[in-house]
């Protein structure tokens, strides 16, 4: 397995709550221990961990990881969004097409976020191909 240059490691407050989330949503674990995962899903990789001391820079007060959100790339961002609604899940902010200026030309997406359980904002994305 070949690991991403930056691959975010998310502390959270239930770890089996947590990773049973993380693969309703289609997460692969690649491995695992007691209160740790390392995931992956189309590409994209991530870290959970039951939150603790070792690496804690503060207090973590929910919402955890103020002021950012995880972009994620999906295949199929309905299929998946429908998946959630399926799971009665929460959609944060609802799924609609941006417009976006990359290198000096256009480009647009469909994206949606969600929650985690712990806060953290995970916007999926699809890339809307030019005619």
């Amino acid at each position: 397995m070949k690991f991403n240059k930056l691959i975010p490691e998310l502390a959270v407050s239930d770890f089996s709550k947590s990773l049973e989330f993380y693969k309703m949503l289609g997460f692969k674990v690649e491995y695992s221990r007691k209160d740790f995962a390392f995931l992956s899903f189309e590409g994209s990789q991530t870290m959970i961990q039951q939150a603790n001391d070792a690496w804690k820079t503060a207090e973590l007060i929910k919402p955890y990881g103020r002021g950012i959100n995880f972009q994620i790339e999906v295949k199929n961002v309905e299929k998946l969004l429908n998946l959630i609604k399926e799971n009665n899940y929460p959609i944060a902010y609802q799924l609609k097409e941006n417009e976006y200026e990359v290198k000096g030309e256009k480009t647009k997406q469909k994206e949606f976020l969600i929650k985690d359980l712990d806060g953290y904002l995970l916007r999926f994305c699809q890339e809307i191909k030019k005619q």
